[in-house]
């Protein structure tokens, strides 16, 4: 508790300025005002008797988490699964991929203070739990130590940025990783950063994003999309972060012929109308995705302001751009990409994805060039030359398909945590 004690005394000073924040993005985006009660260990949904808890923070996490849900879900059926988000986008990405599974219930999970993670443990129950990459929060394992309910630490990466800040708390971060009942980590090196901060248990699962199916209706809306798009070719910029989206237009207004459709996802959907304009401040002609229209011939950007589709995108797009790779906001997953074929580009900043993005270049699936302009040109590039787009795309199918597993190892460490959990209390 004593190791503990600053940590929770700054949560206690900052909440105010926390609830302040939760405020203000609930002007831009909405979702952050409903359910408030949640993010304090209020809650109205009644609990189930037998609750598996998984957490995954946000949209990146929760499309991680489906196929760990779903083998969950069959491995005890007798459970439900309760996913826990901290953004409105997690939680609506969340009801997306298990719509109408009543097995499946979602909330968010409280502030990190011991009163609220054990109002939210005392109201659920949860058998054990699953945290998913590296959301870790110190009174909340504390609490589940206390109240003997194990958890582990699910496709879990530590980059060595992170592991540099967590090595400045070291007494903190040794108790933290030690209240994990075990780990199932994504590589070799992120079990070594692990381990040397105190993590124990600790076992290379490998990435469950490579687990990730693309979903039954995406080759059906990736069609829709193409008959929209017309015969152009198309270059998308998926999951872009703030400042990407001005690098990546500048370039294409300066680079691109007319008859290039780019096709813009932006990673938050509360940014959707701010892209919209930084296009038109470009001259660029723009049409919605939500708009659901035939895209006209002097439309120069399409903008994919929808939610759940990232498949379809990239099984419609002829070369992507991954975002959050070209300012160092630590880059997106390509996987999927890779998965329906699509050759990948990425920037420079990919630390959140370092070995995945290093295994995709090596297998020649993916190209890496160091800034934004060179990107959008070498992608530009690359949609004159067919025959090279055809190999990249069968690197990304062998890519893609070579490492899975990850699921099925993941639940047998799970297993044997589960085996030691008390019955629902």
């Amino acid at each position: 508790m004593l190791t503990r004690l600053p940590y929770t005394l700054l949560w206690i000073l900052a909440l105010p300025l926390v609830v302040l924040r939760l405020l203000w993005r609930g002007r831009r985006q909405p979702g952050y005002l409903k359910h408030l009660g949640e993010r304090f260990g209020r809650y109205r949904m009644r609990a189930p008797v037998r609750v598996i808890w998984v957490h995954a923070v946000s949209v990146g996490e929760t499309r991680a988490a489906e196929p760990l849900v779903r083998a969950l879900l069959k491995r005890w059926p007798e459970h439900t699964v309760l996913l826990t988000h901290m953004t409105p986008t997690g939680r609506e990405t969340s009801k997306a991929l298990f719509n109408g599974d009543s097995r499946v219930l979602r909330c968010y999970l409280p502030y990190d203070l011991s009163c609220f993670a054990g109002a939210f443990l005392r109201h659920f129950r949860p058998q054990f739990g699953v945290i998913m990459e590296t959301e870790l929060w110190p009174n909340l394992l504390a609490a589940c130590r206390r109240r003997s309910v194990p958890v582990i630490l699910a496709n879990a990466r530590l980059s060595e940025r992170s592991a540099r800040r967590y090595a400045r708390l070291p007494a903190l971060s040794a108790l933290t990783m030690g209240a994990l009942s075990a780990i199932g980590a994504q590589t070799a090196a992120d079990a070594a950063r692990l381990s040397a901060l105190g993590a124990r248990r600790v076992m290379v699962t490998g990435n469950i994003k490579f687990d990730i199916s693309p979903p039954e209706n995406t080759k059906a809306l990736a069609s829709l999309f193409r008959a929209r798009i017309g015969s152009r070719q198309v270059l998308l910029a998926a999951s872009t972060r703030d400042g990407e989206e001005a690098l990546l237009l500048d370039a294409f207004a300066r680079l691109a012929p007319p008859e290039i459709l780019l096709a813009l996802v932006p990673r938050h959907p509360q940014r959707f109308d701010e892209v919209a304009r930084l296009a038109a401040a470009r001259g660029l002609a723009l049409q919605r995705r939500s708009e659901d229209q035939p895209v006209a011939a002097q439309t120069r950007v399409w903008l994919g302001d929808s939610m759940g589709e990232m498949f379809a995108y990239y099984a419609s797009a002829d070369v992507a751009l991954i975002g959050g790779s070209w300012l160092p906001f630590g880059g997106q997953n390509l996987i999927e990409a890779c998965a329906v074929g699509t050759p990948v580009v990425v920037g420079p900043h990919t630390f959140n994805f370092a070995a995945v993005a290093e295994q995709a270049i090596a297998t020649g699936a993916a190209l890496r060039i160091e800034t934004a302009d060179a990107g959008v040109n070498a992608a530009l590039e690359l949609l004159k030359e067919a025959r090279r787009r055809g190999d990249m795309a069968e690197a990304g199918l062998r890519f893609a398909a070579a490492d899975r597993g990850a699921t099925a190892r993941t639940l047998e460490l799970l297993e044997g945590v589960a085996l030691r959990a008390p019955a629902a209390r």
